[in-house]
This record gives structure tokens, sequence and C-alpha cells, in this order.
């Protein structure tokens, strides 16, 4: 008897370390992740590849106005980024030479520009200008741009613009992005860039571009003092919580947003489909091996994975948090994209549903993602919209 004691108490032991080995995979949460919900999701058309190229102003506009016909029941257009693009090198040109030699020469502009080409030049389909004469299946800018740099520099130097100097730029152009057509057909009807413009219905006179800081007065305009505005354009200026107000009235009204911000922050991950703001006192609230891999993964590129295995609390943004954001260069002029609808996570938490146009395999959400309502209030430089998207007593209060 005793020695079946020993031998059954001598199983039990053995078991011991498997069973609590096995209860403790069982008691090891799964990660909760993000659980969307859709709001609002309006009509876009397909995401789009910028590639080598700091054109996401053009792709993010060009993304919007195609919502746009899609709105109006224009149907679905694929318009030409790279029209847009070709014109605006030839105007950013003549404002270098203007500022003698001291314009922004670089491929970055904001969506302003596209509404100047559209007004001045018209626009073209995709089918008919792709803006890729040179050896490659997506665009990549960087040849193109050290020419670009090189002529700019010859007119200044003669203090003399000349038609010759036009002819050359123009070439430089016509090899990299081909010749722009005169006139084109399209589904049987024969155009030339202006009146193609004309046949869509577009009135650039009915958007408008908003911002929201305190150091020029609310509701008046004033100059966003970011690089890429070159042309000196000027905003619509209105307190944070009304500019949230306005993306959120127009998404709910079938009017998408084109957008303007920062996603240099370490809450912007296009990988993990979600932008966020994340209070850093949730650091604090994180625990043994969560911590470790966060604290240790800071700065690196996997730095923050800590920060999207599932919701967590956000900073609260108030006016003087995106102001002191703005003025200390933390927050930035970097990218834009196109809003174009709303969800809310498994807490609640409201997100902007966003179009990138980096194409569509360099994340698994299709080339979409999430941005919190909080990274919106810190991040936005501003935003586009039709003015019809505003709400009355915020368009009485603008003057439109």
């Amino acid at each position: 008897m005793k020695k079946t004691v020993l031998i059954l108490m001598a199983i039990a032991v053995a078991a011991m370390p498997m069973y609590a080995q096995k209860s403790k995979k069982q008691a090891a949460p799964e990660p909760e992740g993000y659980k969307f919900t859709t709001v609002v999701s309006l009509p876009v058309t397909p995401v789009k590849n910028q590639s080598a190229t700091g054109t996401c102003w053009c792709f993010a506009t060009t993304s919007f106005m195609e919502s746009e016909l899609l709105r109006m029941g224009k149907g679905e257009y694929d318009l030409a980024e790279m029209y847009v693009v070709r014109k605006t090198y030839e105007n950013r040109l003549f404002d270098n030479y203007l500022r003698r030699g001291k314009g922004n020469l670089g491929q970055g502009s904001l969506s302003p520009s596209w509404l100047r080409v559209f007004r001045e030049n018209g626009i073209v389909p995709q089918e008919v200008y792709s803006g890729i004469n040179y050896d490659s299946q997506l665009h990549n800018h960087s040849e193109l741009q050290s020419y670009i740099d090189a002529i700019a520099t010859v007119p200044v130097k003669m203090r003399r613009l000349s038609e010759e100097s036009n002819e050359v730029a123009n070439a430089v152009l016509d090899i990299y992005m081909g010749e722009v057509p005169a006139t084109f057909t399209y589904k049987g009807q024969s155009y030339t860039p202006k009146t193609f413009a004309a046949s869509l219905g577009l009135n650039m006179d009915d958007y408008v571009h908003i911002t929201s800081f305190s150091h020029f007065p609310f509701y008046t305009e004033g100059l966003l003092e970011v690089p890429d505005n070159w042309e000196m354009n000027r905003f619509h200026n209105v307190p944070l919580d009304e500019l949230i107000q306005i993306m959120d009235y127009a998404l709910n009204n079938g009017y998408t947003v084109a957008w303007d911000g920062d996603v240099s922050e370490r809450g912007f991950s296009h990988a993990n489909g979600v932008a966020i703001n994340p209070d850093l006192a949730r650091v604090e609230s994180l625990a043994g091996t969560d911590r470790a891999r966060f604290e240790a993964a800071q700065g690196a590129p996997a730095a923050n994975q800590a920060l999207f295995e599932k919701p967590g609390p956000e900073i609260n943004v108030t006016q003087e948090i995106r102001q002191n954001g703005y003025e200390t260069y933390v927050t930035s002029d970097d990218h834009l994209m196109h809003v174009t609808g709303i969800v809310k996570d498994q807490n609640g938490t409201k997100y902007y549903i966003t179009k990138n146009s980096w194409g569509t395999d360099r994340n698994p959400h299709g080339g979409y993602l999430n941005m919190s309502e909080s990274y919106v209030r810190a991040k936005t430089v501003f935003i586009l919209v039709h003015k019809d998207a505003v709400p009355e007593d915020i368009r009485s209060k603008m003057g439109i």
C-alpha cells in the first residue's frame, strides 16, 4: 500500500509542471487588437501609388475630386495626377525665377495648387496622360527633380527668363513626363484639357481650405507658414472644435475631406492601419515584459508595436496643445491624404477612415488607415471641403 501511494505521488509531481504550463498558456490573453465598427463610409475611387515622388498633395486632391464627381452623380473618373504635377512644375519654375532663385522647387505642394491648375489649364483623364515617359512602371521623379534644380539656376544667373529657357524647361518635362496633348478623344468625344474640365461640372469656387491656429484671428483668412505653401495661399481659420465639427458634418452628409497634416509621429503606423495619439501615461500602465518591450524598442522601426496591440487612452488635445505643437515644429506639414468615412473602435473612440496614396500592398488594409480623433485634432494642418459641407452657422461666421 505504501509503495502504491508513493508511486501515485510521484506521478502527480511529474504531471504538475505540465499542468501548470498548460494552465498558464490557457490563461494568457489573446491580443485584443482593434475592432472597428463603420459609422459612415463614402464612395471612393481605387487607391493609387505616388511611388517615388513627393506628390501626395496631388494624389489626395485628385482622389477628393474624384469622390466629388461620384457624389454629384457624374460616375467614376480616373483623373491624371501627373498632368497637374507637370503644370505645377511649370508654375514653380516661374515662381523661383521671380524669387531670384529662392523659390520652392521641390516636389511637395498643397491642394490649392491642384485647384489653380484646374482653373488655369484644365484636366485630362489618366488614360490620356500617365506622366511616365521613362523606363519605369512606377512614378519616380528623382532624376527629373535633379534636372529641374539644374535648369532653374540659369535664368536667375542671366537675370532674364528667355523664350529659349522656357523651351528647355518644357523639353525636360516632355522627356520625363511626356508631351501634354492639345486635344484628345475620351469615350468618343473630342476635348481639350479645358473643355474636359468644363464637362465635369466641378466649380473650384465651391471649395474651401480650413485650418485652426491661434496665431491669427479666427474667422479670418491667413497664411500657413509651411514651406509647401510656396504660392502663399490663405486659409480660413476656425477654432479646433469647429474644425472637427466640420469634418463630422461633412462626412455624415456625404462629403469627403482632403486632409493635410503630420505623419511623422510615433503613433502613426500605416503598416498597422491606425494613427493614434497615445497618452504617455499609458506606458506607466504597461507591466513586465510589455513595458520592457516598449521601452527597449523606442526609436526603432518596431518601436511602437506595443502601442498598436489594442486601443488605449489618448491625449485630450486642446487648442493650446495644438498650437504649441505647430510653433515648436513638432507638428509639421508632411503628407496629404483623403478622409472618406468614420469608424469607432470597441471602446467607442472615433476614427476617420483615411485613403492613402502608397499603393495597396504596403499594409494589410488595402492602403487605408484609421486616424483617431485625438490624432486629427493634434496633427491636422488644414482640410479641404466643399463649402456646403460646412455647417450653416460656421459658414456664416466664416463669411462664405
